[in-house]
C-alpha cells in the first residue's frame, strides 16, 4: 500500500543527502533521532505546489509546516469556474454546476483511492470523472457510479485503513473557516470520503438542469467561493493539526482526503494584486 512513500524511506540515517538533526524525546520519553524532511511538491497524487516541512521522529509526525510553490496566475481555478462566472454575472445553470461539482468530487476520490492503494477503483473512479466532464447525461452518470459507490461503501480493507485518520469536527471545521465537505463530513478521512461519494452521487442528478444557478449558493467542490480568502486556504490551515501526532503511513491520506487545491490560492493572489 504505502510503496510510494519512498521520499521519507525507512533508513533514518539519511534521506536524499538532508543531515539528521538533534535528538528529542518522543511521547515515552526516549531519545530518538529527529528526522526534517519535505514532503511535496512533485509527489504523485499531491496536491500540486503543496510542500510540508516535517519533523520525523520515528514513523511519528511531530511538527509540521504547510508552503505552497508557485506563481500568481490570472486565471481562475478550473474547478470552482462556475461559481465565479455566476458571481460576475453570467448566466450559469444549475447542470452546469452540478457537473463541475461533480467531476471535482471524482477527481478528488480518484487521488484517494489511488494514495490508499486502491489503484483499480481510482482508475475507475477517474473514468466517470472524464464522462462527466465529456458531457454525459445524468441517467448515464449515476449508472456508472451506483457500483463504484457500493463497492467503496462496502469495503472493510478501505474503512480499516483510514477510519481515525485526521479527524476534524464540524465545530473544529467552522472554527478554521472550512465551509465544503470537510466540514460536512464531521469525523476523519473515511468520513470525508463518504462525504465527497455522496454529493458525487447527488451532483451528478443534477447535470441536466437548466434552471439558473442561484448566486446565493455559490458553493465549490472546497467550500464557498464567494469567501474572504479561497476555501482550500481553510483546508491548508486546518493541516498541521491533523498531521501532527500521526503516523508517517496515515500522512499522506490525510493530505488526499482534504485534496486542496492551491490554483485557488493562486488565483486569489492575482486578485489581491489587482484590486490592492
Amino acid at each position: 500500500m504505502h510503496g510510494g512513500h519512498d521520499h521519507a524511506g525507512h533508513d533514518m540515517g539519511v534521506v536524499d543527502g538532508l543531515p539528521m538533526a538533534d535528538r528529542a524525546d518522543d511521547r515515552d520519553g526516549l531519545r530518538l533521532d529527529q528526522l526534517h524532511v519535505p514532503l511535496g511538491p512533485a509527489l504523485v497524487d499531491w496536491p500540486a505546489g503543496l510542500v510540508l516541512r516535517v519533523a520525523l521522529q520515528g514513523d511519528t509526525l511531530q511538527e509540521v509546516r504547510v508552503e505552497s510553490e508557485g506563481s500568481a496566475s490570472p486565471y481562475p481555478p478550473f474547478w470552482n469556474e462556475p461559481w465565479l462566472r455566476a458571481l460576475n454575472g453570467e448566466r450559469i445553470s444549475q447542470g452546469e454546476s452540478a457537473r463541475r461539482l461533480c467531476a471535482a468530487h471524482l477527481d478528488s476520490l480518484g487521488r484517494f483511492f489511488a494514495v490508499t492503494g486502491w489503484a483499480d477503483m481510482a482508475a475507475r473512479f477517474r473514468r466517470v470523472r472524464n464522462r462527466v466532464l465529456a458531457g454525459a447525461d445524468a441517467a448515464e452518470l449515476r449508472g456508472l457510479l451506483r457500483p463504484l459507490i457500493r463497492r467503496a461503501e462496502r469495503s472493510r480493507t478501505l474503512r480499516w485503513l483510514t477510519t481515525g485518520l485526521g479527524p476534524l469536527t464540524a465545530e473544529h471545521a467552522r472554527h478554521l473557516g472550512v465551509t465544503g465537505p470537510a466540514l460536512v463530513a464531521d469525523g476523519d478521512a473515511y468520513d470525508r470520503m463518504r462525504a465527497w461519494l455522496d454529493a458525487a452521487w447527488h451532483s451528478a442528478a443534477e447535470c441536466d438542469d437548466t434552471e439558473p444557478l442561484d448566486t446565493a449558493q455559490v458553493i465549490g467542490p472546497r467550500g464557498r467561493v464567494d469567501g474572504p480568502v479561497p476555501p482550500s486556504q481553510a483546508l491548508l490551515d486546518a493541516l498541521p493539526g491533523l498531521l501532527e501526532g500521526a503516523e508517517f503511513a496515515g500522512a499522506r491520506i490525510i493530505v488526499a482526503s482534504l485534496d486542496p487545491d492551491l490554483d485557488e490560492l493562486a488565483h486569489k493572489s492575482t486578485a489581491g494584486m489587482t484590486h490592492g
